[in-house]
């Protein structure tokens, strides 16, 4: 028992370690994870014999659940707000035809019947934001006219489309006849309504929540929330409803609220989703066996060329036929499709179902993530030159994402005796973004307020704000003797 812990620390700080290769050199840390896996598996160089692809599937499902929470979490809702049309379109009706265009490639290289094509197609088909962002952010790239935020929401919601027709097709597989086309739309649509409505009432309930509970120690607001998470992702699956797309859309709209150790909790389960990332990708790795990639890695990387130049195009084309952006970006767009760790774990589901050609569809799906992620991602930072989409007036030492940055507007204010936010914090003002407080005096002490920090008769703000009527209207509510 011993062995195995002393084995899956070495594993995890490798992982680590070898993630700086990813800062260095521009490699995306999972392709790192996946080798660190395939290294130690029954192939490699540790042995270890890992063929449980349930197990695997088991833990993709709740490690899918903490990354998406997290990645909503940290997703500006202000930011996504002006592409959030294109990027649902993209997330949908662009997954839906990846799939279908990709399908029929199959059925004509493959010895496959139609269904398992397609099952194969809708497996490959979302993108994964982890890949494209590790590389964006190891080479300092920010790109223009909203795409990198068209490509996080692309990218972070997309994967519920893609769960939901894997699922479907494997039930198809299995079922004795097929289902009508009106209960499969109906069940979609169920999904998406009954996972966005719940996702949407669960990020406005926890901010006052946690502003209202006031816990004694802060860990335990980490654990308060992951469990409101679990909770939320079953209840959602329960009721009928997507829960991965329930719990993405809880993280962006809990992100829009101001609430008790905002920043750390977003911190910490940032490193949550770093944590399931390793996970995931290092048992993905022990599950494949490297000595089977070769009679499968012509195919996979005919398909994958496919997916890269035809079928991501089309659908990039057609569903941003009416937005605003231009051509070039809509091929830069399509270039940066880079498949992840979803598609890995979505080819286990065929295996624990006993599908045909599961263990070949694995295989496959395990190329073309490869392919694209070193293909792909190798060549981010050069595609976002040549099609002109990098900002180059961006200046990481006057950035703040996600912030205005302002230049006047600069006030003091004194909390007076009777303020209804003496003995409140400053989560609990749910303030506009645009009032800032920058520094609060107290006693001859200075010091930046945090989302706990409480009020008390005389604090000193300093304050920026150059939108008059808004300073005027929160600072009324400062003054007010009573508690609303």
């Amino acid at each position: 028992m011993t062995t195995h812990f002393i084995i899956v620390g070495i594993l995890f700080i490798v992982s680590v370690f070898s993630s700086k290769l990813s800062d260095k050199y521009g490699i995306p840390a999972l392709l790192i994870f996946l080798i660190v896996g395939m290294l130690a598996g029954s192939d490699g160089i540790l042995k270890l014999d890992f063929d449980n692809a349930k197990l695997a599937g088991d833990l993709g499902t709740v490690a899918l659940v903490f990354i998406l929470f997290a990645g909503g979490l940290d997703t500006s809702y202000k930011a996504i707000k002006p592409i959030m049309k294109s990027g649902f379109i993209l997330a949908t009706l662009g997954v839906l035809i990846t799939a279908f265009v990709l399908s029929f490639f199959i059925y004509f290289v493959l010895d496959f019947t139609f269904l398992e094509s397609f099952l194969l197609a809708c497996i490959i088909s979302s993108t994964d934001a982890a890949a494209v962002f590790a590389i964006l952010r190891s080479k300092g790239i920010v790109l223009k006219n909203n795409i990198g935020e068209l490509l996080e929401f692309e990218s972070g919601s997309n994967d519920p489309m893609a769960i939901f027709l894997t699922m479907t097709v494997i039930s198809i597989i299995a079922a004795p006849k097929f289902p009508e086309t009106s209960d499969l739309i109906k069940s979609l649509a169920l999904q998406f309504i009954i996972g966005g409505l719940l996702g949407y009432l669960f990020g406005v309930i926890l901010p006052s929540l946690i502003n209202k509970i006031k816990l004694s120690a802060w860990g335990l607001y980490p654990v308060l929330i992951m469990a409101m998470v679990i909770f939320l992702f079953g209840i959602t699956e329960e009721l009928g409803g997507n829960g991965y797309i329930a719990v993405y859309t809880a993280g962006i709209i809990t992100n829009k609220r101001e609430f008790v150790h905002k920043r750390n909790l977003i911190g910490f389960f940032d490193g949550i989703s770093w944590l399931m990332q390793v996970l995931i990708f290092l048992t993905l790795g022990l599950l494949v066996f490297p000595t089977h990639l070769p009679e499968v890695a012509l195919i996979g990387v005919v398909i994958a060329l496919f997916l890269m130049f035809v079928a991501r195009p089309v659908s990039v084309f057609i569903g941003l036929a009416f937005s605003k952006f231009n051509y070039k970006e809509k091929l830069f767009t399509s270039w940066v499709g880079l498949r992840g760790v979803v598609p890995i774990i979505l080819a286990t589901y065929p295996i624990a179902e006993g599908i045909n050609n599961a263990h070949m569809m694995f295989n496959i799906v395990f190329v073309m993530v490869l392919v694209s992620v070193m293909f792909q991602g190798g060549t981010l930072g050069w595609a976002a030159s040549f099609f002109d989409i990098k900002d180059e007036n961006y200046n990481p030492n006057f950035h703040l994402p996600n912030k205005p940055i302002f230049y006047g507007g600069l006030r003091q204010f004194t909390i007076p005796k009777g303020s209804k936010f003496i003995g409140h914090n400053l989560a609990e003002m749910d303030i506009d973004d645009d009032f800032l407080i920058l520094l609060i005096k107290r006693d001859n002490e200075s010091f930046k307020p945090g989302g706990s920090y409480i009020f008390e008769e005389n604090d000193l703000l300093l304050i920026h704000c150059t939108d008059i009527n808004k300073y005027n209207n929160i600072i009324s509510l400062l003054r007010k003797k009573k508690l609303a």
